[in-house]
Formats: structure tokens, sequence, C-alpha cells
């Protein structure tokens, strides 16, 4: 009990996943990055040190945690893009570095939960064209475009193709197939609603990391587990009476 109250007191959540999935995710980073630095370094030359430091943030969301509402493409595009647009304002129209990094950061994180697109990688994003110096300077607005936007395409597009082959975690979350409920098995017909979701959030009201989908996945997979479960007790007090 002291362990899982410690457990609970540090954030060591509860995260059985296999080897495999773990080895998949750090590969899928290892080539992400290295794409991402390599057609860098192609279009920008010796201005490749521009490479944003957050895209090294958002490979741990697109290859460790690809189905996260943070993880997905809106996310990723809108949240760098907007962060971006933001920073370079900021740090155009505010003289006061030390002002100008905070409002790039903070009008950045309003900015997305607004518009929907909540990506923590963004923050370095907005940031980085702000602390930057005189590369980012010189760039003016169109460090939105080179080297954020096309750093965001590659690594979509690396999440997009190396994800793809596994049905169980294809990227965007879209495109995941999920495996049909077995005949064989008595399984909960029940399913959390849309609403009953929107109004449990509402309540919280604090962002939950975790997709409508997925939510639906653990409560069937628990529901068969509890059910199963059950039927074992069930079967062992028949044999004892």
């Amino acid at each position: 009990m002291k362990k899982r109250s410690l457990n609970k007191l540090i954030g060591i959540e509860l995260n059985p996943s296999s080897h495999m999935e773990k080895l998949i995710s750090g590969i899928g980073g290892c080539l992400a990055i290295y794409a991402v630095y390599s057609i860098s370094h192609i279009m920008l030359g010796d201005d490749a040190f521009l490479l944003v430091a957050s895209m090294g943030a958002a490979t741990v969301l697109l290859f460790a945690v690809p189905h996260g509402p943070m993880s997905q493409p809106w996310p990723l595009f809108g949240g760098n893009v907007i962060a971006a647009t933001i920073g370079i304002a900021s740090a155009q129209w505010i003289p006061d570095i030390f002002i100008a990094a905070a409002a790039a950061v903070g009008i950045s994180v309003t900015a997305m939960y607004y518009l929907k697109c909540i990506h923590p990688p963004a923050g370095a994003t907005a940031l980085s064209a702000v602390i930057s110096g005189s590369a980012v300077e010189a760039l003016g607005f169109y460090y939105v475009v080179t080297p954020v936007l096309l750093n965001v395409v590659i690594i979509f597009a690396i999440a997009l193709l190396f994800n793809y082959p596994f049905k169980w975690r294809r990227y965007p979350a879209s495109l995941v197939t999920l495996p049909q409920k077995s005949s064989s098995t008595q399984p909960t017909s029940e399913r959390l609603s849309h609403q009953g979701i929107a109004h449990a959030l509402r309540k919280i009201d604090s962002f939950i990391d975790i997709n409508e989908d997925d939510l639906n996945r653990i409560f069937q997979l628990a529901s068969e587990f509890d059910a199963k479960q059950k039927n074992i007790t069930s079967k062992s007090i028949d044999k004892t009476a």
C-alpha cells in the first residue's frame, strides 16, 4: 500500500506496455530525428542549427503516445505554427526579451487551448523564436515556414509511414484498426456516450490526454476482464459448495 501511495504521489502511472512497443517507439523516434535533421541540413545548409528543438519533444508524443490527443495532426501542425507566429510577433513587438519570452509562451498556451490544438512541444517553438538570437530575427515570420513547418511536415510523414505497418498503433489515431469482438466471450454491450464523456470532462475541468475511442476501448476490455473474473470466481464457489 505504501509503495502504491508513493507511486501515485510522484506520478508513476500504470503502463504495462510490452518490450516490443517500447522498442518500436525508440526506433521510430531515432529515424524521425535523423530525417528531420538531414533534410533540414539539405534545405538550410549552414543554418541547419535552426532545427527546432521542440521536434525532440514532438517525437516522444508521435512515437511513444501516437494516439494521444496532443499527438494528432491538428495539435502538431496548428500548435507549432501558431506558437511560432506568436513567438516571432512577441520578439519583434516586445523590446524586453524576458517579457517577450514569457508572453510568447503564455499567449501560445492560451491560443492553443481555445483553438483545440494543445501540443506541449509548441511551447519550446514559441520560446525558440524569441531567444534564438539574430539568426531567427533575420528570418522574421519566414521562421514559421522554415524551419518550423518544414520540420513538422517531415516528422508527420515519418510518423505516418513508420507507424502504419503496426495496426494497433497507426498514426493518426483515426487509422487504427481495432480487433473485432470475440463471439466466444460475453463482452459488455455498454459504451460510454460522447455526451457522457463530454459531461465528465466538463466536471473535471482539465485537459485529459486520452481520446474517446481509446477510453471506450479501455472500458470494454476492463469490463470483459471483470466479467471473466466473476465467472471464474462463481465457478470456484460452485465447486467448493
